[in-house]
């Protein structure tokens, strides 16, 4: 079948199948911190690391949610590593709270500090990387509509990682984590607990 996005045809797919095309996608755990001190944590299903040279990463929202807002405010955010152990607690961070009202207690989450940025982290998470935004952009479409989806862009400027999870060659053991990801429609996750090797061409 073919169809355009704004044309699929509704009765065969009456739910639009983009997201559960475009999957597994990393979870974008983003903790930030308003510049009246309010501290925010929710998780975006529109995150991906985006070069490595500096390592930068960026997250997308839909609308100037709390997150974009205050990132846009202080410049800074912290991407929190979300794992099958705090599936619960991640879940319970998307809830549509007061702004000021905060998701780490919603969701009985500790928080931690950072050492280079102000935004806290989660405690919990064996991996937390603090950023310094770098840009923001609202996503146009192809007529140069802006679609009020923000882009978030940040450089990575600090690591921290549990280090239980380094195996014996000095390398991430990253399916021991457990990392979860995001896999098509509202409530639809997946977990990565193996990997296979698979050599590059010479």
């Amino acid at each position: 079948m073919f169809y355009e996005p704004d044309a699929r045809d509704r009765e065969l797919l009456p739910h639009d199948p983009f997201k559960a095309l475009v999957a597994p996608r990393p979870i974008g755990w983003v903790s930030t911190l308003g510049a009246d001190g309010a501290v925010n944590l929710a998780p975006y299903s529109y995150f991906n690391a985006v070069g490595n040279t500096p390592p930068m990463l960026m997250f997308s929202s839909d609308g100037m949610k709390d997150s974009a807002t205050f990132a846009h405010e202080t410049r800074e955010f912290v991407w929190n590593f979300p794992t099958w152990d705090l599936r619960e607690a991640m879940n319970a961070t998307s809830a549509g709270l007061t702004r000021g009202e905060s998701e780490f207690a919603h969701a009985g989450l500790e928080l931690a500090p950072s050492r280079i940025v102000a935004v806290p982290r989660v405690a919990a998470s064996p991996c937390a990387l603090e950023c310094r935004m770098t840009q923001t952009l609202e996503l146009t479409d192809v007529d140069g509509r802006g679609t009020d989806r923000h882009l978030v862009i940040g450089q990575v400027v600090g690591v921290h990682l549990d280090e239980a999870f380094i195996d014996e060659r000095g390398q991430v053991d990253t399916a021991a984590m457990a990392p979860i990801a995001r896999c098509g429609y509202t409530d639809e996750y997946a977990v990565v607990d193996s990997l296979f090797l698979m050599a590059r061409p010479g």
